[in-house]
């Protein structure tokens, strides 16, 4: 789920940078301290979106820098457990497949695919329904529904883990043939 949050702060302006807008100083500062930050609270931080900067800093002593407070906007990703997904399969591999959601991916494993027996086809890079014999490739669309979701260290991108198993989930193409019988 994106979500944009209201945050401040208080940034440090470089002496040297001073002849530059105080605005697109903050907004190098926070990009540098926030963007592509993973935090529990507001998740996957994605963008900076708006920065207020108080015009009137102070100058702690001993430090020739400024400093002010800024009030500014992130725009965030957060899964949520259970929450239901839609996007384009990424990688099909024989331990499952990986789903694009927004600017993640989440991983559904075989086990997690279908109710039916499913196996993997080296040969053209898919993965089979072994009774109906439907088949899930690269690029297909999928809905699923995350199950659990690890954010772990900053330098490792987040483990989302997600099934296809229950009613109303799997390849866009089966559930629109289930709701037309």
């Amino acid at each position: 789920m994106f979500r944009i949050y209201r945050l401040t702060d208080i940034i440090r302006v470089d002496p040297a940078k001073l002849s530059r807008p105080l605005e697109e100083i903050a907004f190098e500062e926070l990009r540098k301290k926030y963007e592509g930050l993973k935090d529990k609270n507001l998740g996957i931080v994605l963008a900076i979106i708006n920065a207020y900067v108080d015009p009137e800093g102070y100058i702690p002593l001993g430090d020739g820098a400024p400093y002010h407070k800024v009030e500014f906007e992130i725009l965030s990703y957060v899964p949520i457990i259970n929450e239901i997904i839609e996007g384009p399969v990424n990688t099909v591999g024989r331990m499952g497949i990986t789903v694009k959601m927004g600017p993640l991916e989440g991983f559904v494993h075989v086990s997690q695919i279908a109710d039916e027996e499913v196996k993997y086809d080296p040969l053209r890079n898919t993965i089979v329904l072994a009774q109906s014999k439907k088949i899930i490739s690269q690029g297909d669309v999928v809905r699923a529904r995350i199950t659990s979701v690890s954010l772990g260290a900053q330098t490792r991108m987040p483990r989302i883990s997600m099934t296809m198993k229950q009613p109303y989930l799997g390849k866009l193409e089966w559930i629109k043939e289930k709701e037309g019988e």
